[in-house]
Order: C-alpha cells, then structure tokens, then sequence
C-alpha cells in the first residue's frame, strides 16, 4: 500500500464482521481507510502498537442517565462520557428524564445540547420523553433528531412539579399513534403500575423494607403484564418499539413471540442482569438496586440462553447514577434508597468476562450486541458500529491479559460506588478511539475531555 494515513493501529487482534483477524488499521480524516496485515509499515503521522490486544468497535451505550440540567452534581456530560470512553465506548445516548427540566420539548432538548457541548469525551445523542401533556411537542423532538421517545410505564419516582412522570394508558396510546405517523421509535420501561404500586404499599405497611422485599414488590409478572399491554398496544397502533432493561428470560421470549408475528420490536438488557442475582442485592445492599429488580440465578441463565439464541438485540449499560448520601445514608430504607446502578465504564470488560470468556460467545457476536446493532436500530449505521473502511474509526483496544479485581479508585463517574467493584476481571480496557481521536489512554486517562460531537442518524433506522 503506497496511501498514507493519519494513524495506524498495528499489530491488534481486530474483531470483524463474522471473523476475528490479525490486521492493521489506517485511518484518515477520522475514517477507516484500511484494514489490512501489511500496512504497518506505511507512513502514517503517527501509530498505536496493539500487539497482544483485541481491536474492536467502540461500544455504542443507548442507555445512560447524565442528568443535565441542573442536576450534573449526580452525574454530568463529563464525567459521565469520561468512564464511557475509559470503558471503550465511544457513543451513547442520554436518557430524558433526570434532568430539570426533563426533555419533553425542544426547549429543554436545546439547553441540554447547549450543556453536551465540548463537554463529552465521546458521541452522543438524546432520547426525548413521552409524558403526560407533551403530545404536542413529539414532532418538534423528532423534528430536532432526538433517537426515539422513553416512556416509563410505572411511577419513575422523584419529586417536584417539573418531574418526569409515567404515562397513563391514553397518553401511551395517543403517543404510540402520533409516533407511528411519523416513524419514531418508542423505548418503555414495562412494569405494571398498579401491581408494583399495590405490592410495595403492602409490604411498607408491613415493616417489611429490605432487599428481598423490595424484589417481591416488583416481581416478574410485573413486566410480563407490562410488556403484553404495551406489545398489544404497539400492534394495533403499528408504533415501533423498544424495551429497556429487560430482566427476566420470559419477557425476552414474549417479545422474539412479537418478532415472529412481524412486529417492528427490538429489546436491551444490562450487564447487572447478566452478572448479578437478587443474592448480590442482598449481600451488597442499596448499591445493587435498580428496577426492575435484579432477579435469581436461573433468570439470569435464561437470559443468557436468550442472548446466545440471538433473542435480545443489544447490552447496555443503564448507567443511572446518584451521590452516595443517596444509596447508603443512614436509616434509609431499600424502598427509599435511590434506584440505580452505576456501570457505565463496564459494560464490555464485563461482557468480555461473562460472555466471550465463561460463555464462549465469540468477539463477533458479542462486537454485534453492543456496537453494530444499536447502530443500525438508531440509523447511525454505516457510520458506526463496525470496523470496516468508511466507517468512524471508533475503537476499543482491550488488553485480554489483565487479570484483577475491580478497584474503586479505576472509576471515573461522578460518585465511584458500583456493585461491580471487587469483582474479578480478565480483560482491560488500554485506549479508546472516536473518530480516530485517542480520548482515553490507560496510563493518562481522559485525553481528548471535549472530543466528542453530537449524533444525527445517516439513514432511516432499520426495521428489526
């Protein structure tokens, strides 16, 4: 090859489409412009020797709560992306709803570009809300290249007039149709309401406020009823739809149910549903809590099975922060503790510890779940979510040789608790690339704090 390039990652073990090579990697102007096992010797201005390291596309998070405006003093645009790249992820998008105001509008989606700005390590975009009294404003959100609408359909707590709130059955129906008109994509948090609500009123009643009780008041049969209402709703509406945080290998299956039946349905789940148990939640306490609760140790084997049998289309982090007063302040009750795991910086050591490592799931597969399909399902593809020519050169150089325990002290969000720390962990995350910009390096940390541009899609977003 006689091309020159602005970088060259040589040496790496690069984690393809359907195959797993030992190449180099040109870039030029933030693009991949080879890859190929015979360029390392090309002039390039500079280069990155990755010998012994698996090169794979950087993670695409569709998940995290960043929390601006004016509630960054629980997570911000900054630290937030700087423990995503330190992670290997080079793009995510931010969730509406812990903001004040939460971004129902194109007002609030406005100040919250304003506030992303120069400030992400990495890509990104916004999820709008769909909340009672914004029907009106869907089109302006979609209009401003938000990725699709979340709506919660159970109480999502928090306090104060301006709050996000869940959507009663006529708002989610009425949504679903205005967004159906114009091809949007509505995410859902599926608990039943009234059933969590009635459960965890009766148990408060009762005294009875730990971790396992809490895990009794939002039980299985809370999602599955969600998710059958909101698949019902979605049919007869023709809205696409997607559901976050899926924790039970029951819900998977009544969803790949829809997919066969022709429905545009897509599904997530975290890495805290494939790596902990409601036994972490007891043992570690409010730390490990989140909603849907974590479940038992078949459950998570069942959504194992469905993640190998190609059921759930993509891992993200659900990385929802909060100071920690607000976990493990004294006399909190589990009920009152905040909800929320904080693992936006582990998602792929843990997916390569969990899946490729324990399960043999191969890179590839695995490089599919947490990059390339949330590409295509968001329409950033073919910019992103694969290492192949054209693409960003979006990367994650990952040490497969790092044995060691999970050290507070590794984390860069805002507030370091995480019910992954102590955990043991065979892969390390080395350097992160967005746009063939060096954001993270293992020795320096964040390199490139304000690298980070805002995504729109490229193309339509595929039907799954």
């Amino acid at each position: 090859m006689s091309e020159s390039f602005d970088l060259v990652v040589r040496n790496g073990t690069v984690v393809l489409p359907g195959e797993v090579v030992r190449a180099d990697v040109g870039v030029r102007n933030g693009k991949i412009a080879a890859v190929a096992g015979d360029i390392g010797a090309v002039e390039a201005a500079r280069a990155i020797d990755a010998e012994g390291c698996l090169v794979m596309p950087g993670v695409i998070d569709a998940h995290v709560h960043f929390n601006e405006p004016n509630f960054g003093h629980w997570e911000g645009f900054r630290t937030g992306s700087a423990a995503l790249a330190a992670g290997g992820c080079t793009a995510y998008a931010d969730m509406p709803l812990n903001g004040n105001p939460p971004t129902v509008d194109g007002k609030a989606l406005r100040e919250k570009e304003r506030l992303a700005a120069g400030h992400s390590a990495v890509d990104y975009a916004f999820w709008g809300g769909l909340v009672p009294g914004n029907l009106d404003r869907l089109r302006e959100l979609a209009d401003a290249g938000v990725v699709g609408f979340k709506a919660f359909m159970s109480n999502p707590g928090g306090e104060g007039e301006g709050r996000f709130r869940e959507a009663d059955p006529g708002t989610l129906r009425a949504g679903m149709e205005r967004i159906a008109a114009f091809g949007g994509l509505l995410a859902l948090h599926a608990e039943s309401d009234a059933m969590t609500a009635r459960l965890a009123a009766l148990a408060r009643s009762e005294g009875r406020t730990g971790a396992r009780d809490f895990a009794l008041s939002r039980p299985v049969a809370a999602e599955l009823e969600a998710v059958a209402d909101a698949l019902a709703m979605a049919e007869e509406t023709g809205c696409r739809l997607h559901f976050v945080h899926i924790s039970s290998p029951e819900a998977v299956r009544l969803v790949a149910a829809a997919r066969g039946r022709g429905m545009d349905v897509s599904l997530e789940t975290c890495p805290h549903y494939l790596t902990l148990t409601e036994e972490d939640m007891v043992r570690l306490g409010p730390v490990a809590k989140c909603a849907p609760p974590l479940r038992d140790a078949a459950r998570r084997e069942g959504l194992w099975a469905g993640l190998l049998a190609g059921d759930i289309d993509w891992i993200a982090s659900d990385h929802s922060p909060c100071p920690e007063s607000m976990k493990m302040a004294p006399g909190l009750t589990f009920f009152d503790a905040w909800g929320g795991i904080a693992g936006a910086q582990n998602t792929l050591e843990l997916m390569l510890e969990e899946g490729w490592i324990k399960r043999g799931l191969p890179l590839p597969a695995l490089s599919e779940l947490l990059s390339a399909r949330p590409a295509r399902r968001f329409g950033f593809y073919p910019r992103k979510g694969e290492i192949a020519v054209g693409f960003d050169a979006d990367l994650a150089i990952v040490d497969p040789n790092r044995p060691r325990e999970l050290a507070k002290e590794e984390l860069l969000h805002r507030h370091p608790h995480s019910p992954y720390i102590g955990k043991r962990l065979s892969c390390k995350v080395v350097a992160t690339l967005c746009r063939g910009i060096e954001v993270y390096r293992e020795r320096e940390g964040i390199v490139a704090p304000g690298a980070g541009v805002r995504l729109g899609p490229v193309r339509a977003a595929e039907t799954f």
